[in-house]
């Protein structure tokens, strides 16, 4: 709990301490040499652009402008910024349409993400149609207005995660889609991993990805200046139209309206399902998000399964052999691309052995018997890596993607077994805090370190000391400081816009209410039945349902659907089929789940309304209905 009188306090972000502008010059002399073909690159097939690629919503309200970043404009890195985080945060403010081949174009700097076009004999083929539909309609009328106006024939989803799938109602239509006049494509278990995320964790996620995006705070030189991968998340409507097609084979061919695809299967790399696209007559290879020009996440802060390092290295190495040394450019769905066959095969080299040296060093003193965050500290990408922009970390780091390769393989337990069973910080704080010597002398000491520039050490003593008294302005403030010169430091724009947002929120409490995009009811829409019901599951309060025991039978009326659910110590379980007898019979269609999961009904309402119809002992219907919790997306994170 914060003290409330914070929120009444108008804050400003401190300046660089002396400590962060010497952090800064040693960073300067270990950066690689300037490399001015990555802004040659970014540039390239430059063809237009409309002013600060604004994108406003049905009702005027901007989902997207990059207007807020003029600041970028200065080339020099201010004290506030990290040189190379600042650098590439200026690439990424490059925004248009441009030309990648004479049939391959993308539109970049809308959205997170980038939207591919490729030009068929009589028609558009789009990869990727961004994160929401405000964003991919601007982005394909960019297109029109620059070359010639041709039905959509055929969507191409790269991978699962929204900001690649989320606007494709502003590039098409489900009337096209059904008529066949444009085919969705995508690689097997899409949909299940696509809706699967953002169901069982999205609440917890959806918190935590305001300190990985820093959509929250604003954008100046002293807090968000870019989110690795591209600038932000947009504020539009994320929309979900289901795979007509799906790729089944680790490599398919398929042509598409004259043009020929080599898809290549890469599951369990970036995206739990995910694919490469080879087109041999562009000689062009789009690596979706297993290549960017940055390291990318093992795990990412917002949270997610760990991805498989060792693999991810491997569908690279297999692309490189497969396709890389033919081709003449590659490009993915974020950054820009890279020409030129000998570039190509050292762009491709570097990016596999990136990955390969971090799970294989991590595995290898693991073995030694070292923890994550002794392997995290320890790590060093050798110098032929360090040397390439490419390979450095605005997105992940060598940190904690070190971390995530060990909890791949050994859990979040270190093995000693005193942090097995560690008290949590709302108790241990105040006992840290005691053996301390109390506030006071915390506060003391941490200021002493904080002017040596001890920063690390001074956010974590404070931490204890926020959870144990989090009303105490000056422990609030002296974190926040802290946290405030880690993130001017860091290279990593997921890191710095954690650290950011952490500092806000210790100095005006949690008080933003800002979410990324509106809630989708395609996604909703595309929730199985089996997900559903397991959704249900993590909604029931274990402690409150404990002592019931029913069975009942769930039957969609519309789908012929009938599913036999047991609650029975605590836990809710569901079968397609079930031999036992219930005790109660309900019977709904699923439209009307839709709009109870869309927040335009309830349960309880549809029982009064008669659209959901119960036989047998409705009060125990009722009585699950009382053991769901209810989930609030703001919670605490650097508070109690």
């Amino acid at each position: 709990m914060h003290n409330q009188d914070s929120k009444e306090i108008a804050f400003t972000p401190l300046p660089a301490s002396a400590s962060t502008l010497a952090a800064h010059q040693r960073a300067l002399s270990e950066l690689p040499l300037d490399d001015p073909q990555e802004e040659a690159d970014a540039l390239r097939g430059f063809i237009g652009t409309v002013p600060d690629a604004e994108v406003r919503g049905d009702y005027g309200q901007i989902v997207w402008s990059l207007a807020d970043y003029a600041f970028l404009d200065e080339p020099e890195a201010p004290a506030t910024a990290h040189p190379a985080l600042w650098r590439h945060a200026r690439l990424n403010t490059l925004h248009g349409l441009f030309k990648v081949t004479e049939r391959i174009y993308q539109v970049r700097g809308f959205d997170v993400s980038n939207i591919t076009f490729i030009e068929g004999d009589s028609g558009l083929i789009v990869i990727d149609p961004l994160t929401c539909k405000e964003t991919a309609a601007a982005a394909l009328n960019l297109y029109f207005k620059h070359r010639p106006k041709r039905p959509v024939v055929a969507v191409l989803y790269s991978h699962s995660h929204a900001d690649h799938f989320g606007g494709v109602r502003g590039v098409t239509t489900e009337a096209d889609v059904k008529a066949g006049r444009t085919a969705i494509i995508a690689p097997a278990g899409f949909m299940e991993e696509a809706v699967a995320e953002n169901v069982l964790a999205g609440t917890a996620m959806m918190r935590r990805s305001q300190f990985q995006f820093g959509h929250t705070l604003a954008r100046n030189a002293c807090c968000q200046i870019d989110a690795g991968m591209g600038k932000t998340m947009p504020r539009g409507t994320i929309t979900l139209i289901p795979p007509t097609q799906l790729i089944r084979e680790m490599t398919e061919t398929h042509v598409i309206d004259g043009v020929e695809i080599v898809f290549q299967l890469t599951p369990e790399s970036e995206a739990p399902a995910e694919m490469h696209f080879y087109f041999p007559q562009e000689r062009a290879l789009n690596l979706a998000e297993n290549g960017t020009r940055s390291l990318h996440n093992l795990c990412p802060l917002r949270g997610a399964q760990v991805r498989n390092a060792q693999l991810w290295s491997r569908y690279l190495g297999d692309s490189l052999e497969r396709f890389g040394r033919e081709a003449t450019v590659v490009f993915a769905q974020h950054n820009w691309p890279t020409w030129g066959s000998e570039r190509i095969t050292g762009y491709l080299e570097a990016q596999r052995d990136l990955y390969k040296y971090l799970h294989d060093q991590t595995v290898r003193m693991m073995n030694h018997g070292m923890t994550a965050p002794e392997i995290a500290e320890a790590m060093q990408l050798p110098d032929s890596l360090r040397a390439l922009w490419h390979a450095r970390g605005y997105y992940g780091t060598v940190s904690h993607n070190v971390k995530a390769i060990y909890q791949h393989y050994l859990s979040w337990y270190d093995g000693n077994p005193s942090n097995l069973h560690a008290l949590p910080p709302e108790m241990a704080a105040p006992r840290y805090v005691e053996y301390m010597g109390g506030a006071q002398a915390m506060l003391e000491r941490a200021q002493r370190d904080f002017e040596n520039g001890e920063y690390r050490w001074v956010a974590q003593v404070m931490n204890h000391l926020v959870f144990a008294q989090p009303a105490l302005r000056e422990a609030r403030e002296l974190g926040a400081a802290a946290l405030e010169q880690m993130g001017y430091q860091t290279e990593s724009a997921t890191w710095r816009n954690a650290f950011l947002l952490g500092a806000r929120e210790l100095r005006e409490g949690n008080c933003s209410g800002t979410q990324f995009a509106s809630r989708s009811r395609d996604m909703v829409c595309a929730i199985t039945e089996e997900m559903f019901f397991d959704y249900l599951a993590v909604r029931v309060d274990g402690q409150r349902a404990q002592h019931l025991s029913m069975r009942i039978d769930w039957v969609f009326t519309d789908l012929g659907k009938r599913f036999a659910l047991n609650l029975q110590h605590g836990a809710l379980t569901c079968s397609a089929s079930s031999a036992l007898p219930s005790q109660v019979e309900v019977a709904m269609t699923r439209d009307k789940l839709n709009q109870i999961l869309c927040g335009e009904t309830g349960f309880m309402e549809a029982l009064q309304d008669g659209s959901i119809a119960v036989q047998g002992d409705g009060s125990l219907f009722k009585k699950l209905l009382g053991t769901l919790d209810q989930f609030k997306g703001e919670f605490n994170v650097v508070e109690p």
